[in-house]
């Protein structure tokens, strides 16, 4: 099993719903027998989250999401006291798992907590079937404001999602 979103043995079956829609897919019961276990949710607990038509279509995209590492490089820094440095990349799964092994050795909890907004609208994009890759502001940057107004230092992270190599 893989560490992210849940097993990618998930098993899809296409199926047409409208003309308007792209392809529309529904899990099959071995995924959602996969998601309960992974999740440790008793058949009441499955028979709730099955219920919510939202949660298929967004496990739908869990393939996409599985095949995708969203890279956060930070693209300013000064006066950082973790010392993060232009170049330096932040990686995360599809799900926004740190992929701990590709990332710096030291990550500020301030820059990486930057990170969630930047994650969610990556997600609520796939979800929506646009290309991550267009969200218009794409920036964000670590909560301390810098030298030049009172605080310590500050780095500014461009998000941007790629094919899974690693």
């Amino acid at each position: 099993m893989r560490d992210f979103i849940f097993p990618v043995t998930l098993m899809f079956l296409m199926e047409s719903n409208t003309e308007e829609r792209k392809e529309e897919m529904t899990l099959d019961e071995q995924a959602w027998t996969e998601l309960q276990q992974r999740l440790g949710y008793s058949d009441e607990d499955l028979a709730k989250f099955k219920a919510n038509p939202r949660n298929a279509r967004v496990l739908s995209k869990a393939a996409y999401l599985t095949s995708k590492t969203i890279v956060a490089e930070v693209v300013h820094s000064h006066g950082c006291n973790s010392r993060h440095k232009v170049g330096d990349k932040i990686y995360l799964d599809g799900s926004g798992n740190l992929i701990s092994k590709l990332c710096p050795g030291r990550m500020c909890i301030y820059a990486v907590a930057s990170l969630r907004p930047a994650v969610l609208a990556v997600n609520e994009l796939v979800f929506a079937g646009v290309d991550p890759n267009e969200m218009a502001f794409n920036r964000v940057g670590c909560s301390d404001v810098g030298v030049e107004c009172g605080g310590w230092g500050r780095i500014v992270m461009e998000v941007r999602v790629e094919d899974r190599t690693k």
